[in-house]
């Protein structure tokens, strides 16, 4: 393919990074939490940024110290959780010392499963709702990971934080910017780090577009389109999948995009969000909740418990976003309409467009760009994805085909543990965890004004200029096991 005379991120890499600072975004003016167990709201969203306690500082920039095993303890351990927990343990130089779970019996079973697979028992904790903070006292725990229901990801993950442990936690780490903010300012205090895990991020498709963007094959990069297009309405009705219903009751509360980060995390990290961009402002439409409604009037019975449930949350929320850089970021979620799978992911430029899910070759890409393509015709992404194959998938494709959803978690969590290991600074930090969630609350504050667009907080306090490293990461080995 022809070189394009465009100067790459890469190679501002190497010069000197943009300094000084920039008018800090709206945020929460309190590190309070508002309470865990509602719907999200806007409260809190307008007022300044709030300013850094004495003695806090920055974590950009800040690595792990180097462990030589790294020892997670997990929260959570429905059908997510208890997947990760044996993806957690066979990753190298990683142990699992420790399980909890409110239901006490699914903390034996993971701890069962463990020393089936020859994985040293670990610790179990469960049977009450503070059985994590018990767990969170031990000395041989270095990363919590998160996978309980959403209304608990931010009591939790501030608490491991205050334990002095790093933390992973599944999408979202918050549900109200008061919350987002706080989660921001504990990490700063604590000077521990706190990662969504977004394993989307990891996918191979998805590094693989950051590469082409952060190479200049797609010129300026003007706008990108990513989501959650997922078809959820019978697990949601499931009695088994979604304990208690969580999942389902979220959209008895709001109207919220709550899980459009699968696809807004890979489009920000192609167009440096929070790394010489930033996201200014979000406005908000969504459609009326038809989809859940009408599935439960077909197959659901009327015994059955959720005829006692209003629907609330539209079907598709769109949220329209606006960058510091004149960009604009589309972000979907609609888990109630019949369709199938797609995150989008679809990034354009001056120079050509990049789309997921959308084509017919064996990767499910498909792509335009100049000079290498003419005649309006799209091409098969194969090639490319050849080529700009992120190092990650190239080290551990055959390893991580074995992990879920198709080996994203597996990359994820090998990442995870080979930056604990080596020393490293974190791909996704907290700035990056706050401003992808962001969405869920501000899309509430929106709709609330009849669409109106909202100010996006800038986690960061100015930060964002500056020009860094994320996931775009240089080859690495992991450190070898003792």
């Amino acid at each position: 393919m022809p070189e394009i005379p465009a100067l790459s991120r890469r190679s501002m890499l190497g010069g000197t990074l943009a300094t000084g600072a920039v008018a800090a975004g709206l945020g929460s003016a309190t590190g309070a939490a508002a309470a865990t167990s509602g719907a999200p709201s806007a409260a809190g969203a307008e007022a300044a940024a709030p300013g850094r306690r004495p003695g806090q500082k920055s974590m950009i920039n800040v690595p792990f110290e180097a462990y030589r095993t790294v020892r997670v303890g997990v929260i959570g351990l429905g059908n997510r959780g208890s997947g990760m927990t044996t993806g957690w343990s066979v990753i190298p130089g990683c142990v699992v010392t420790a399980v909890c779970d409110i239901r006490a019996d699914r903390a034996g079973r993971t701890a069962d499963g463990l020393v089936a697979d020859g994985k040293p028992r670990p610790a179990e904790y469960g049977g009450s709702a503070d059985a994590y903070a018990k767990m969170l006292r031990r000395d041989d725990i270095d990363l919590v990971y998160i996978a309980t229901p959403w209304e608990f990801h931010y009591e939790q993950g501030k608490a491991a934080l205050l334990a002095g442990k790093h933390v992973v936690v599944e999408l979202p780490i918050a549900t109200e910017v008061n919350e987002l903010w706080d989660l921001v300012d504990t990490s700063e205090r604590t000077r521990r780090n706190l990662m969504l895990s977004e394993n989307c991020s990891y996918g191979r498709n998805e590094l693989a577009m950051l590469k082409m963007a952060h190479e200049g094959l797609f010129g300026d990069v003007t706008n990108g389109h990513g989501g959650y297009l997922h078809d959820l309405r019978e697990l949601l009705f499931s009695d088994t999948y979604y304990t208690d219903a969580w999942r389902r009751r979220w959209h008895t509360r709001s109207t919220a995009s709550f899980y459009a980060m699968h696809g807004l995390a890979p489009i920000a990290a192609a167009m440096d969000i929070n790394r010489g961009d930033r996201m200014t402002t979000l406005k908000a439409t969504a459609t009326a909740p038809k989809g859940l409604a009408d599935y439960r009037e077909r197959f659901v019975p009327k015994s059955h418990p959720s005829w006692r449930e209003t629907y609330i949350n539209g079907d598709l929320v769109s949220c329209a976003i606006e960058t510091a850089k004149g960009r604009t970021i589309r972000a979907e979620h609609d888990v109630s309409s019949p369709r199938p799978y797609s995150r989008i992911n679809s990034l354009a430029g001056s120079r050509g467009i990049f789309e997921d899910y959308a084509g017919t070759s064996a990767t499910g890409g498909r792509i335009y760009v100049e000079p290498d393509h003419s005649g309006h015709s799209w091409r098969d992404f194969d090639a490319y994805r050849k080529e700009f194959d992120h190092w990650l998938w190239k080290e551990l494709g055959d390893e991580a085909e074995n992990g879920g959803h198709g080996g994203m978690d597996y990359i994820l969590q090998w990442r995870t543990v080979q930056l604990m290991r080596a020393g490293l600074v974190p791909d996704i930090d907290v700035y990056d965890s706050a401003s992808w969630c962001a969405p869920v609350p501000l899309s509430v504050m929106s709709l609330e004004k009849d669409g109106r667009p909202v100010a996006v907080p800038d986690f960061t306090r100015g930060s964002w200029v500056n020009l860094r490293s994320g996931l775009d990461s240089r080859s690495t080995d992991m450190p070898p096991v003792s």
